[in-house]
């Protein structure tokens, strides 16, 4: 799928600086779309928007289709009615880091509450929305719910419940059914909340021509309500646990390789029933943005399979995923194939022959250019057109903190000569200019790099458990000059998309 020459910025929601503690769908994040619009950027790259599991990691989600209810803006509930704005002052405010226990212990109940007020009082209207909302989605609505009210009153993963719920036997789903009624129409009312705001949030976006470019992982969480509900496509043995997990062999970076604990896939029994889980959410995420990137794109041709009783990624082995199979079924069930293929770190010819059969554009950072001569495939001038290019990713440092701390003397000196002399908008600029100025039809820029921020606000780090995800920039960031020099980059590298009509919009958006 061809994509028009672009730019956009790479911030997830939960880093917006909103009321709560943690970014929102609120005020924050249409500040941010407007301050998109004045800076001429056309995209707008999130990550999975899930509810986060281990680590508050939303790569590792306690689902594949579910929203995450943290998300949800209190102040827009407020003015639908469904809480009192006076209660707001109960939970954080808008400055500082994500601190996820205080902002759960404060939040949810409110939700809660907000959640039970619209059970009593919603508008025909409303309700009326909310009944097809359940009824339209209940294909994966219904088991979320029951998965997350079991989950909520076991506090264990779902492997550890009573084993008759563990395993799903019929009679004990429906006893938890009916004492958990009132939990389960909560849970209904929360994911409707979410993607009601998502949605006109979406719209919003829309109505600027700013796209959204989503984030799916090709694995999901063994303590997920996928795992649990689908069983019988996934590598588990008869009490239910993971045979083979997944991860990636020894490299450079780590002696004993990376051990992720995923399940892996059945994927001849996913073939025999057509791929329809993977359509499935395929398709759900494509109706939730314009774009996908697609995670570890190379375990579609082959991933790295451990024995589940392994402590680590040593003694693994690579077997085959899919390959063009089952792309060639969600491009004649779904359409065209609007991803993004992350096809970072050691890639082989083979995976790169599978990206470039499906015509879908690779990812290029420049932070990776200036090691060696073997890295210059991630230099501007080694690029194709069919790529995204970034100046850093959510798991690098920031370019400034990669500078200052990260990059050795060579890397630097290799950079000044290959960026020219940097001026006194420092070096995240001369990167910024030089993604910008690159062939790459699509070029996204992380936040943190757009503000020119050091390492204290780096999203992740890969390799540490604790303290990532956390990041938000600061309330008042949003500069016009900010916006006016990235307006003019954009207009003179030629990404400015064209406005679209109303027309054109609203039949893009609502004619599938």
């Amino acid at each position: 799928m061809a994509f028009p020459r672009s730019t956009g910025i790479l911030l997830h929601p939960t880093s917006l600086p909103s009321l709560g503690g943690i970014g929102d769908f609120g005020p924050a994040a249409y500040e941010f779309v407007d301050f998109l619009a004045a800076a001429r950027q056309g995209l707008w790259q999130i990550l999975p928007l899930a509810p986060a599991g281990y680590g508050n990691s939303p790569y590792s989600s306690l689902s594949a289709f579910a929203g995450s209810p943290l998300q949800i803006s209190l102040e827009r509930l407020a003015e639908r009615g469904w809480i009192e704005r006076s209660r707001l002052s109960h939970v954080p405010g808008q400055a500082g880091r994500v601190n996820y226990e205080e902002v759960s212990a404060a939040k949810l109940p409110l939700l809660i509450e907000a959640a039970q007020t619209f059970l009593r009082q919603a508008s025909a209207h409303d309700r009326s929305r909310f009944d097809h909302f359940c009824t339209e989605n209940s294909w994966w609505v219904e088991g979320w719910v029951l998965f997350e009210s079991l989950r909520q009153r076991y506090r264990k993963a779902w492997n550890e419940w009573p084993r008759e719920l563990a395993h799903r036997q019929p009679a004990a789903l429906d006893h938890a059914r009916g004492e958990l009624a009132n939990e389960l129409q909560i849970g209904r009312v929360l994911q409707f909340a979410f993607f009601e705001q998502w949605n006109a949030l979406r719209q919003y976006c829309a109505a600027r021509s700013i796209r959204i470019i989503g984030d799916i992982a090709i694995f999901v969480n063994y303590d997920s309500a996928d795992v649990w509900a689908h069983p019988e496509i996934f590598r588990l043995n008869q009490e239910l646990e993971p045979e083979v997990v997944s991860g990636v062999p020894p490299d450079a970076f780590s002696e004993t390789g990376q051990r992720w604990g995923n399940p892996l896939y059945r994927w001849d029994a996913l073939k025999a029933h057509g791929y329809d889980w993977w359509l499935q959410r395929l398709g759900w995420a494509m109706h939730m943005c314009d774009l996908l990137r697609i995670d570890h794109f190379r375990g579609f041709e082959q991933c790295w399979e451990i024995p589940a009783h392994e402590p680590t990624a040593v003694h693994g082995r690579w077997v085959d995923g899919p390959k063009d199979d089952l792309f060639n079924r969600v491009r004649q069930v779904l359409g065209s194939l609007p991803f993004i293929a992350e096809d970072l770190g050691m890639i082989t010819p083979e995976v790169h022959a599978l990206r470039e059969r499906l015509q879908i554009p690779g990812m290029r950072v420049l932070q990776f250019g200036f090691g060696n001569p073997g890295a210059h495939i991630y230099l501007p001038h080694r690029f194709e057109a069919n790529t995204v290019v970034y100046t850093g990713t959510h798991d690098n440092d920031t370019t400034v903190g990669w500078w200052n701390s990260g990059a050795n003397d060579f890397e630097r000196s290799q950079a000044q000569i290959y960026l020219g002399p940097l001026d006194e908008r420092g070096v995240h600029w001369a990167f910024v200019r030089a993604a910008q100025s690159s062939v790459a039809d699509l070029c996204v820029i992380p936040m943190q790099d757009v503000l020119g921020l050091g390492s204290e606000a780096r999203m992740n780090t890969p390799s540490q458990s604790q303290g990532n995800w956390s990041w938000r920039y600061q309330p008042g960031s949003l500069k016009k000059e900010l916006a006016h020099a990235l307006a003019a980059l954009a207009e003179v590298t030629d990404r400015v998309v064209p406005a679209k009509t109303a027309g054109q919009i609203m039949q893009e958006q609502f004619s599938a």
